[in-house]
């Protein structure tokens, strides 16, 4: 579950359950999808991974 005190510092705690990841394996890149509508919303220029969004398995 995510706690999000003290409010205003701009830090979450847990993971984004609207959203998962996985990786791309031609690019060896992340992508972002949507849950609710299966949508892909965003791919990160490095082989990095999203900070605090789950991953698809």
């Amino acid at each position: 579950m995510a706690v999000n005190k003290p409010k205003g510092d701009n830090a979450r705690k847990g993971a984004v359950k609207k959203r998962t990841q996985l990786k791309n394996p031609l690019t060896k890149t992340s992508t972002k999808r949507n849950k609710v509508g299966g949508q892909f919303m965003a791919v990160k220029k490095s082989a990095k991974k999203f900070k605090g969004v789950r991953r698809e398995k």
